[in-house]
């Protein structure tokens, strides 16, 4: 092989090894459940999953306690705060007065569990305590509640335990729509009644409409299915209301009689004999 070939070649190599690695970099990497793959859950994989659509968004929440704490807490739903560190760091607390960033809680080390209307997340494996919880490495504990109509909002920390020897955590809460459970879409019994009524009535006037004009040969009202019957139906409801709803029977006489030709008295003939020429 010539030495140009050879060259080409061996820089095709370096540029495939080149994007393999970039690839590599960019995909992200998600929550890991604590122990091994063969003993992770079918709940938590599908709660890890429900929590997917959270995965592209960041949190942030401001903490200041006098002169002496001024913390950024960040946090990324199973994905790093920074993957460009590669540390695995879920929830990170950055110290507003010095920039030292304390891993919280990490990803590769998740927990996750949940009730009616919440979600809980752990990230264990943080960062060792200094002085205090014996030194344990810090947890992180988010709360997520059921908030229908909303995504994802009010990320807030709540309080951080570390006065015990042990299994101190830091507690946040959050509010999303993912946590609430399925609506019941059921219809009721009425429903069904008044849908399956309404069918029927519409096959009823659509069908009558088509037989009368098309095998009948009916035209306009008389279209109408059983338009007589209706017609009668109308006149008997109305006659059953004028029989309901009277307020005076009736038979009742009229306030009022109207003057007969009897009662009208013989006029005189020569009434108007004046008017008559002479």
């Amino acid at each position: 092989m010539s030495s140009p070939c050879r060259t080409s070649a061996v820089l095709v190599v370096f540029m495939a090894l080149a994007l393999g690695v970039g690839a590599e970099q960019l995909k992200e990497r998600s929550c890991d459940v604590i122990g091994d793959e063969s003993s992770e859950s079918q709940m938590e994989r599908a709660l890890l999953k429900k929590l997917e659509p959270l995965s592209q968004m960041r949190f942030n929440v401001t903490v200041e306690k006098g002169k002496t704490e001024d913390y950024i807490y960040h946090f990324r739903v199973c994905r790093e705060v920074n993957s460009t560190l590669q540390n695995f760091g879920g929830l990170v607390q950055t110290d507003r007065q010095n920039g030292k960033t304390t891993v919280i809680g990490r990803i590769n080390e998740t927990q996750v569990f949940n009730g009616s209307d919440w979600i809980m997340l752990i990230y264990k494996g943080g960062d060792s305590y200094g002085r205090h919880c014996s030194g344990e490495k810090r947890r992180a504990v988010i709360m997520i509640s059921c908030k229908r109509g909303v995504t994802a909002s009010s990320f807030s920390i709540i309080s951080e335990e570390r006065e015990k020897e042990q299994d101190c955590f830091y507690l946040f809460e959050m509010d999303s729509s993912l946590a609430c459970p399925a609506e019941d879409s059921h219809l009721s019994v009425g429903s069904i009644l008044l849908i399956t009524f309404a069918s029927l009535i519409a096959v009823y006037i659509v069908g009558g409409f088509l037989y009368q004009r098309l095998v009948v040969g009916a035209k306009g009202v008389e279209q109408f299915p059983h338009f007589a019957f209706w017609q009668d139906l109308g006149n008997l409801v109305a006659d059953g209301c004028d029989f309901v709803c009277r307020s005076k029977p009736r038979n009742a006489p009229a306030a009022y009689r109207g003057v007969g030709d009897d009662q009208l008295g013989e006029e005189s003939e020569e009434r108007d004999d004046h008017l008559l020429p002479m």
